[in-house]
């Protein structure tokens, strides 16, 4: 009798039992502009780790409130870099652990073709009822919105027009829904398929603060295997393809 097929069985069979003991639940925090790369990104790295990812997508600014009240998130996917600092420097987060996983892209969108033009000028133009952005004091691409309508001159003129949204996803379905004609959302929610549905103007980099997105370990993902193996996997290859292919630029 041959028991080499056998053994083999019982050998895969036991490494895959020992793989699955070894495997983490990871709860993550994630920004909302995000939520479309991660869920991909999360799939794929559960298939290939048998660790599991606990995503919550919302508000950076909600998210540090959380983290502040002890809530027990292993890692900060952030939508800027200064939320990751102050966590380390309120011991909430691993020294040494953030690096920039993103750099995202303002887009000032409409769910309707020939609305916004290439330029953007029909935020000068007008003819419009509402504006749509995220709260500028939770979310940095709201803050990049204010930015860029106050270099722009116009911030002033059209802050009676605005609808403020919680966070990035409430304001793009403000303006999917058509409840506003137009609003600041992230490249990344209305890139499909390398093209953008409805009519767009990518905001031009030199009009606000780069949106530069950290990741952070937080302290109770500090010994936790499967909480570095998700950000080991961020920087990698098959991640980095993914984000990009959503219009974010990598970070450096």
């Amino acid at each position: 009798m041959n028991f080499k097929p056998f053994v083999s069985s019982l050998l895969a069979g036991l490494l895959l039992a020992a793989t699955a003991a070894r495997a983490d639940d990871i709860p993550v925090a994630v920004a909302a502009n995000f939520t479309a790369p991660f869920n991909k990104i999360a799939a794929e790295f559960e298939k290939e780790t048998g660790h599991k990812v606990m995503s919550s997508f919302g508000s950076t600014g909600k998210f540090y409130a959380q983290i502040k009240n002890g809530a027990p998130f292993e890692i900060l996917l952030a939508a800027d870099d200064e939320t990751p600092a102050k966590v380390i420097k309120e011991g909430a987060g691993v020294a040494g652990s953030p690096f920039s996983y993103a750099i995202g892209k303002l887009v000032l969108w409409s769910a309707k073709p020939a609305v916004v033009d290439a330029k953007g000028e029909v935020l000068q133009r007008g003819g419009f009822d509402h504006i749509a952005l995220t709260n500028p004091k939770l979310a940095p691409y709201g803050a990049a919105a204010v930015e860029t309508m106050k270099k722009l001159g116009v911030h002033d003129s059209l802050s009676p027009k605005f609808v403020t949204a919680e966070t990035i996803t409430q304001t793009h379905q403000f303006v999917s829904s058509g409840n506003s004609l137009l609003g600041f959302v992230a490249l990344s929610q209305v890139l499909k398929d390398g093209k953008i549905e409805g009519s767009a103007w990518v905001v031009p980099a030199n009009l606000y603060t780069p949106i530069r997105q950290d990741a952070v370990l937080l302290t109770p993902g500090k010994d936790k295997a499967g909480a570095v193996a998700l950000l080991k996997y961020l920087q990698g290859a098959k991640a980095q393809a993914v984000i990009k292919s959503y219009g974010y630029e990598l970070g450096q």
